[in-house]
């Protein structure tokens, strides 16, 4: 199979009527890991995956829509399929969220500080973290197959922090393009179209997928900005959305 990249959700900030938030099934032949678990995309990951399968969930930030449908599968796992310590690598302040919505962390997770090491290896992955430029603590992330493929996934960050800080010449990068133009931006800490494209042609992309479009946003346009600043075709995710590298 290689590395794959299955979008689950990928609406900004909160979902829209059809779109899930953040959430990603990153699979090679031997091992699967969820990269952000927001509002509805653990419905879409069922379609996707036994639960039974999955090797751990990385949550890159402590914003609920990157991390609230976790509850669902703790309650999948642990009362519904009797699975328990499953690894969940998440910042402190995620982890204290979460565990105060649900009750608690164990015996259902297995949970590991998100920062603590710059490098995690889970299975036949190898996962490389850096801080991006955002409100609260929050890891972009480069995943390697054994393959040498490579994927980066930007989370949620402002203009002060790229992708091409964790290498260049990755096959694909799933940047958040939040909003259409700068002037739409204003000062908040995400990015725009033009932002994502740029980004994605600095760091060497050799493919480049949109995500993170605010409710509402035209993914037309948001391809068509991008694209110009990146020099090449430009995806925009929809959930269900396979990508093979």
């Amino acid at each position: 199979m290689g590395l794959t990249l299955t979008v689950l959700g990928c609406s900004g900030s909160y979902p829209a009527p059809d779109v899930p938030c953040s959430g990603y099934l990153v699979r090679s032949d031997t091992t699967a890991v969820v990269l952000d678990l927001g509002h509805g995309a653990f419905a879409e990951l069922q379609r996707h995956l036994d639960v039974a399968e999955l090797d751990a969930v990385v949550l890159t930030h402590a914003h609920p829509d990157h991390w609230v449908d976790l509850t669902g599968l703790r309650i999948l796992t642990h009362y519904g399929r009797g699975i328990d310590h499953v690894p969940v690598w998440g910042t402190d302040e995620t982890r204290r969220m979460v565990a105060t919505v649900a009750a608690g962390i164990a015996p259902a997770f297995a949970w590991h500080t998100l920062g603590a090491e710059p490098v995690i290896t889970i299975g036949d992955l190898e996962l490389r973290i850096e801080r991006t430029d955002h409100y609260v603590e929050t890891y972009a992330v480069r995943v390697t197959g054994p393959d040498g493929r490579s994927l980066v996934y930007s989370s949620d960050t402002g203009p002060g922090w790229s992708p091409a800080e964790l290498g260049r010449d990755v096959d694909l990068a799933l940047v958040e393009s939040s909003y259409l133009d700068a002037e739409e931006l204003g000062d908040v800490l995400h990015l725009c179209a033009d932002m994502a494209g740029a980004a994605a042609r600095d760091a060497r992309a050799r493919r480049l997928v949109l995500t993170h479009l605010v409710p509402g946003a035209d993914p037309d346009a948001h391809a068509r900005r991008a694209a110009a600043a990146y020099g090449g075709p430009v995806d925009v995710a929809s959930p269900g959305a396979v990508y093979a590298l």
